[in-house]
This record gives C-alpha cells, sequence and structure tokens, in this order.
C-alpha cells in the first residue's frame, strides 16, 4: 500500500486520509478459481492469432500458422549413400571370393554436386562419392571395401559381393515427397523442424503471430533496476519477472516500466498500452489500500471492464480480471510470489492459446510433508515446496519465505495445493507436488539448519565438483529434528550446551556425527555513535540498554543458536523489541541500521557489511550434523571434501570466519 506523497495541510485533512486509508475499499467478490477463469474466458477469443511471415532463422520456437507442402523431394535425385561405384545389380549376380566380377570403369568420376555425364552400360561401372547422383543405368552402389583395383590394361574392378538392386542408393523422395504435407498447422518449430523446412528450399515460413503484451508496474515505492534505491524503496522485481514469464509462454514482453500511484499518468499510461498490444498486464495496486489505483483504472477504460476482483488463492487473493474492448487486462497482486503463481494460472494460458501454444502440461511428484501446514479455510492455497531425498521417498518442505519473497518461487521445486475447504495439512501427508519449471528431481544434497554465509562458499564448491544443493534455514533446533528424522543429509548448527559451556557436542547421536566448520564471533551490534554503548565492553552494553526505556532491542527467532545466546545474556530480561524475531543475521543488522532497533546480537561479518558498531561477546562454533545413514553417499562426501579443500577454506577466512583446525574431528 501506498503512502501519501504530500504532507496534508492541516490536521483534519490528514485524520480523513487516515480514515480513507483505514476505510479500504473492499473486494468486490471474491469468487473461487474457477469461476475467476470462466468469466475470464468466457470474453475472450482465446484462438491463435494471425500468421506473420519471418525467415527461417527466426522461426525457432514459433508456431506454424498453416500446414507446409513439400515443394521439391528430398532428395531430389537418385543418390549414392556410400563412397563406391554405381553398377547395374544384374552385372554381379554370382559375384564371390573365389569366383569375382570384372567390371570396367567408365572414363567419369561422380563427386556431390555434379550431374553424371554417362551411361552405365552393361558390364561397366562409374566411380560415385557419397551424396552423388545415381548415372543412368545404374541400379545399385557397392562399397568401394568389397572390391580390388585390378592394375594392369584398362580400368577395371573385382567384385567379390553380389549387390541387390537398389542397395546404398536413396532414391528421389524417399525422405521427403513433393507435394506431402511436411509439418502441420500448431507445430512448434525446434532443430529438427528447422531442418525440414530447410530441406524443403523454405527460407521464409508463416508462424502465429506472438501476443503483444504491455508490461506495468505500479507503486510509488518501486525502483528501476540499475538505479539508486531510495529510503522505502524497493527495486522492481516484477515487471522484469513478469516479462520474462511472458516470453517463455510464448508472448512478446513490452516492458514499460515502473509507474507511481498517480491516477492520471498511470490511467494514460493503460490506455496507450492497451491501444498499441494484445493484453495488458500490471503489477501492483489490485488491493484494497489507499495506494492501490490500477482496479479502479480499469474499472473506467471500457466494457466489459471488470470481470472478477478478489479470487479464493493464497497467495493471489487481490487478483484483478478484466476485459476491455476484447482484450484482456490483468492487474497481478503487488507481492512477487503472489504475482508469478496468478500469472502462471490465469494469464499464461490465455497467453499460450492466442500463440498457438497447447496448455502446458504440469509434471507431478509424490512426496511426504513432514510438517504440518495451517491454512486459511475459504481459500485454496498453494505452498512452495523445496524436495529433499527422504529413506522413503521424496520429502517436501515448505520454503516459508511468503509471498512477498522474490526468491521463493525461483527457489521452489514446486507447489502443493491444499483445498479450500481444508484448515491445514497434517504432518506427514503424502501429497501431490506440482513441479516448477525443469524441475524433474531433488537436489543432490538437501541441507538444513542454522544459515550462514560462508556456507554458500561451501556450497559454490561443492557446485564446483558438479553437486547441486538446497539449503533451507529452519535454525539450529529445527536442523536437529530434521536430521534426527533422516529428512536431509546435513545440518548446520551453532547450539551451546548450557551445562558443560561446550558448542554442538552434546548433539552428537550414534545416528548424527559432528564435523566441525568454522568460528564466527557473536556480538551487540548498534549505530555508530550510540554514546550508551559506544567504548563499553558487551556487558556494560546490555546492561545500559536494558537501562533505558526507549532503547528497542531486535531479537533471533526461537531454535536459533543466536537466540539461545541471547536468552543466556539477558538472563530473564524482556526488553523492549524482544519479541521481534527475525530468522536472520542480516534482518537483525538491517533493523538497526534502518533505526527501527536500537541493539542485537548478530556476527561480525554482518555488522560490518552494514556499517554498523560491534562488541565482542563470544565465540561460536558453526558446524555441521551428519546423518551417518548418508555419510557414504557421493554429494555427502563431496561436501566433506569441498569443506577441508584450501581454497575453500581461505575463502571462509575472507569473510571473517575462522575454519577449524580439523574437519573430521568434534571440537
Amino acid at each position: 500500500m501506498a503512502v501519501s506523497k504530500a504532507q496534508p495541510n492541516d490536521g483534519a485533512e490528514l485524520i480523513a486520509r487516515i480514515r480513507a486509508a483505514a476505510r479500504q475499499e473492499q473486494f468486490l467478490d471474491v469468487v473461487s478459481a474457477e469461476e475467476a477463469r470462466l468469466r475470464f474466458e468466457k470474453h475472450l477469443n482465446l484462438s491463435p492469432l494471425g500468421p506473420e511471415t519471418v525467415s527461417l532463422g527466426d522461426a525457432l520456437g514459433r508456431v506454424l500458422a498453416h500446414d507446409v507442402e513439400a515443394a521439391v523431394d528430398a532428395p531430389p535425385f537418385d543418390r549414392s549413400n556410400v563412397d563406391g561405384f554405381a553398377v547395374r545389380a544384374a552385372d554381379t549376380v554370382g559375384a564371390s571370393e573365389a569366383q569375382p566380377k570384372i567390371l570396367t570403369l567408365n572414363a567419369e568420376i561422380i563427386p556431390c554436386g555434379h550431374a553424371p555425364l554417362l551411361s552405365v552400360a552393361p558390364g561397366t561401372a562409374t566411380t560415385i562419392a557419397t551424396g552423388g547422383v545415381i548415372p543412368r543405368g545404374a541400379d545399385a552402389v557397392v562399397m568401394i571395401e568389397h572390391t580390388e583395383l585390378i592394375e594392369d590394361g584398362a580400368p577395371r574392378i573385382e567384385l567379390r559381393r553380389a549387390a541387390a538392386a537398389g542397395q546404398f542408393v536413396s532414391y528421389a523422395g524417399s525422405d521427403i515427397a513433393r507435394g506431402e504435407t511436411l509439418l502441420r498447422h500448431g507445430t512448434r518449430i525446434g532443430s529438427r523442424e528447422i531442418g525440414m523446412l530447410a530441406a524443403c528450399g523454405l527460407a521464409t515460413i508463416d508462424v502465429v503471430r506472438r501476443p503483444k503484451v504491455a508490461v506495468l508496474s505500479t507503486g510509488d515505492e518501486l525502483v528501476a533496476p540499475g538505479a539508486p534505491l531510495k529510503p522505502a524503496g524497493v527495486y522492481d522485481s516484477n515487471g522484469a519477472i513478469v516479462a520474462a514469464a511472458i516470453a517463455e509462454c510464448g508472448g512478446a514482453p513490452v516492458s514499460l516500466g515502473a509507474f507511481p500511484d498517480d491516477a492520471a499518468q498511470l490511467e494514460k499510461a493503460v490506455r496507450a498500452a492497451l491501444a498499441s498490444s494484445d493484453m495488458v498486464v500490471l503489477s501492483g495496486g489490485t488491493s484494497k489500500g489507499a495506494g492501490d489505483l490500477s482496479h479502479a483504472i480499469v474499472a473506467r477504460l471500457g466494457a466489459p471492464g471488470i470481470l472478477v476482483h478478489g479470487v479464493a488463492l493464497k497467495p493471489g487473493k487481490p487478483l484483478c480480471l478484466g476485459v476491455v474492448d476484447g482484450k484482456p487486462i490483468v492487474v497481478l497482486p503487488g507481492f512477487p510470489t503472489s504475482a508469478i503463481f496468478t500469472f502462471h494460472a490465469f494469464v499464461a494460458p490465455v497467453i499460450r492459446a492466442l500463440a498457438g501454444l497447447p496448455p502446458e502440461a504440469a509434471e507431478t511428484v509424490s512426496a511426504r510433508v513432514p510438517v504440518r501446514i495451517a491454512s486459511e479455510l475459504g481459500r485454496k492455497e498453494f505452498v512452495l515446496v523445496s524436495l529433499a531425498h527422504g529413506t522413503q521417498g521424496p520429502i517436501a518442505f515448505p520454503t516459508g519465505k511468503g509471498s512477498g519473497s522474490v526468491t521463493s518461487f525461483s527457489q521452489a521445486d514446486g507447489f502443493i495445493e491444499i483445498d479450500a475447504l481444508a484448515s491445514a495439512l497434517h504432518a506427514d501427508t503424502q501429497a501431490e507436488v506440482t513441479l516448477i519449471g525443469s524441475a524433474a528431481r531433488a537436489p543432490d544434497l538437501s541441507i538444513m539448519g542454522s544459515h550462514d554465509v560462508a556456507l554458500d562458499v561451501v556450497v559454490g564448491a561443492l557446485a564446483e565438483r558438479g553437486f547441486s544443493a538446497r539449503t533451507l534455514a529452519v535454525g539450529s533446533l529445527g536442523g536437529v529434528a530434521a536430521a534426527s528424522r533422516g529428512e536431509c543429509d546435513i545440518a548446520p548448527v551453532h547450539l551451546i550446551d548450557p551445562a558443560s559451556g561446550k558448542y554442538n557436542v552434546h548433539l552428537v547421536t550414534p545416528e548424527l556425527s559432528l564435523v566441525p566448520g568454522w568460528r564466527r564471533m557473536q556480538g551487540v551490534l548498534f549505530r555508530p555513535g550510540d554514546a550508551r554503548v559506544e567504548g563499553r565492553s558487551a556487558e556494560e552494553a546490555i546492561m545500559a540498554m536494558l537501562a533505558d526505556a526507549s532503547a528497542l532491542m531486535v531479537n533471533r527467532n526461537a531454535g536459533s543458536g543466536t537466540r539461545v545466546l541471547v536468552d543466556k545474556l539477558l538472563a530473564g530480561a524482556r526488553p523492549s523489541g524482544y519479541a521481534n524475531q527475525p530468522k536472520s543475521h542480516n534482518a537483525v543488522a538491517a533493523a538497526i541500521a534502518q533505526g527501527r532497533a536500537d541493539w542485537g546480537l548478530a556476527i561480525e561479518p554482518v555488522a560490518r557489511l552494514y556499517g554498523l558498531g560491534f562488541i565482542a561477546v563470544a565465540p561460536e562454533h558453526y558446524d555441521f550434523l551428519v546423518v551417518e545413514s548418508r555419510r557414504d553417499r557421493p554429494a555427502v562426501q563431496a561436501f566433506l571434501a569441498a569443506l577441508r579443500d584450501d581454497a575453500t577454506r581461505d575463502r571462509i577466512r575472507a569473510i571473517g570466519m575462522e575454519p577449524a583446525e580439523s574437519s573430521f574431528t568434534s571440537p
């Protein structure tokens, strides 16, 4: 939701705006996905668009607009399949090693691309190359390996093997016959089809015109990629995502950029887009907040206008579907995951139909969902999941990043559906996972637990060894649980044992071994110049912040190793901000750097990355639990090899961590 761009003149105006924003315009009529699709497609002509002529070089991936008949034969003449001699088959009858046939060579050699000049008379043969034209009188070709040249006298050969008529001859039209239907309309042209068209001498071809789809993003907060990021701004990722998705499903995207929440400017842009394209797709401005203008603009563009505003989907409820003078116009939700889900569900099928492409066939795999997933009654929910190898088959873990995440869709392997009438998907349910894109299998290595920037170094080294890995940041305790259940291969952890004060060794079981990783310094983060903590020890700094009622803390999520350390240092205190529990060191640093909090605990490299002050508290052991039953898997062995590799260890040191002395002994 956008905020006002100008300050109101007085308090009364401010109050009026606040009331307007709080009131919000409700969705017109939330309908099921099936009803939304029926309403939308009822007003559309989903026949393929008309033809356009393109060069053969530009035809790859396009759809044929008409049947293509062969205008010539392929091959266009009878030709030899081997290097050898064109002969009359009757002259070779009875030829053997004991009684070879003698044939006189004609005074001609037939190379490729040259028409023969002489006929093959009885008792003669003509030298011919592979691809050469079969001369008049010949009806077979013998391989040069089956003959012997007679050196004395006129050029002659001994033939020691009989040839059947048609041997090593490709007849005219045997591949493609003139007049036959070479390719049918609706065929998507690949490299093989390009070859067939070229073989018939076609330099151009009629294909279905790609639908031109205008793409606009809306929101005061949007910044074009490449430009400096303004305060409270975000880069316009939806514009790029949607444009690429349009191209993937056969459309021609026309990227028009991002527009502010200005009704007049946006309406002018949308009207121009409708006039010059076959379809318009906007992202953002379809919710019910004060700055969401797109759906209001669509409502006044022309008949029939808005057909659907609100679909019983999660993510994707704010979707707006409309048609203006026969052209579809869609307003996708602003959050990236919501936008891409609704795009593939409602927009992609329309683009594919207009482009002459068949509906996309979904590939699915059955997988066990190990955790309970709560769902909202009345809305069909799509849950993005990552796949991992389990002892009893594939396991699907919810990614849990939410619809606002840019990476959720790109990093997921697929998604599962939860019915609108279900309030939850229970743990250990076997579900059908619809695979996304080219995902066809789980990654080679599944890593679940605490995340660290240095872990990316090891995963990168693993990729150089040819193995794929999927990391899920579920916290140290979540990693221990997953490893104990055999739901991952490796679990990164940093948990201190309150009794011994040692890290991670108390997690070892007969099923789980511990491999040391690296040491990282945890400490108090603060904005430089904060007199409450500047120059103090960690203990003094924490006491000073606890003593100041205005000091706001940012915590870490329960289950993380850092949270265990935080609670130990606070000794039961619950300062303001304790309930704010982000799931990463970066989120802690960002909150402090942006002034939304004053202090918190995180690792030193993150403090440097965000330009924050840092007071060391204690070194922390970031290690790896290895599921023993999976240790011998090639991907696990490759991970351990990467972990002990000197180049990997040097990269880890470069970002501020200290690798453990041994990668195979407990700390």
